[in-house]
């Protein structure tokens, strides 16, 4: 288990981190969310160690981990894949964190056969892909069996296969009682592996809460309603105060009203629905609507809002307006 404890990180005149307090729980899979430099990094290295706080306090079951004797048996950590000797293989590399840690040869084989790494174990780590390297460094982090596992954007480089694999492998981990901590900018995987979200932004804490408890702080997108009596359809949403516009499948998109509304309006007009569905927010539009306040870094624009100009290109064509 993680605890977090008024966590203050300051570099200079900067602060990374601010006042920030979560736990998370062994058993589930937590998600660490956030805007590019909202101090997720940072967070996770004083977690383990390698950033002191400026105040506050980081416990891995219930301890500073440095104070663990065997720190890779209590948090196996992926932060950066590439901290990997390039001359090594793979397996030499595993070998020489085990022989420090007191860890037995024979858990380096398994870990290499977990990843997948078995065909190309004895080859130097510099020739890796990034995908391959990912494998690695997940390896190296699960080395220890550790109790606690943290992950920092684990699916990089990893194709389709690779990523089906990594989050059944943290759900898996999650499932025999380990705390998994990850973070990641991909909101489609957090949203089908985290049961649990941990939200930052400018190093402050926005949510601790479940996945679904976040996404429903945002209000539902509308109402898909499909009927064979189209027309009658739009009279009904007229008359209840909605607004209704087609969608190419042949069914409409309802703002303005509930499902409940439409369903209880259409059975007193005796009008047939064959599709009745509230459209809620993904995770995606709702991270990106409650952080919006918390993006330090934006892309912007040309001044005036006009056409962005790529070196090289043809100009846009000029419109003609009838005068």
């Amino acid at each position: 288990m993680i605890e977090a404890v008024g966590l203050r990180k300051v570099y200079g005149k900067k602060v990374a981190v601010q006042d920030l307090s979560f736990t998370v729980r062994p058993g589930i899979v937590t998600g660490f969310l956030g805007p590019n430099g909202s101090g997720k990094s940072t967070t996770m290295r004083m977690i383990v160690g390698l950033d002191r706080p400026s105040a506050g306090q980081a416990l891995v079951d219930g301890k500073p981990f440095a104070q663990h004797r065997a720190p890779l048996s209590t948090v196996g950590a992926l932060l950066d894949a590439k901290a990997v000797h390039t001359g090594r293989s793979a397996h030499k590399h595993l070998l020489a964190m085990a022989a420090t840690a007191g860890i037995p040869r024979s858990r380096v084989d398994e870990v290499i056969d977990l990843v997948g790494l078995g065909e190309v174990a004895r080859k130097r780590a510099g020739g890796f892909s990034l995908g391959m390297g990912q494998r690695l460094g997940i390896a190296s982090a699960l080395l220890g069996d550790p109790s606690t596992v943290m992950f920092d954007e684990p699916v990089n480089g990893l194709d389709p296969d690779g990523i089906l694999w990594i989050r059944n492998l943290m759900k898996e981990l999650a499932g025999q009682g380990r705390a998994v901590f990850v973070s990641s900018h991909l909101m489609s995987e957090m949203a089908l592996t985290a049961e649990h979200l941990v939200v930052i932004g400018r190093g402050r804490l926005i949510a601790d809460e479940s996945v679904k408890a976040f996404v429903d702080r945002v209000q539902p997108r509308g109402v898909t309603v499909r009927s064979p009596q189209a027309e009658q359809l739009r009279d009904l949403v007229a008359a209840e105060g909605g607004r209704l516009a087609a969608m190419d499948d042949g069914s409409f998109d309802v703002r303005g009203l509930s499902a409940e509304r439409i369903g209880d309006a259409a059975a007193r007009r005796g009008l047939p629905l064959h599709e009745l569905t509230t459209v809620k927010a993904s995770l995606e539009e709702a991270f990106m609507e409650l952080t919006a306040n918390a993006v330090e870094y934006q892309a912007h624009g040309p001044a005036g809002g006009g056409p962005l100009t790529v070196p090289g290109a043809p100009a846009p064509a000029r419109e003609e307006v009838a005068r």
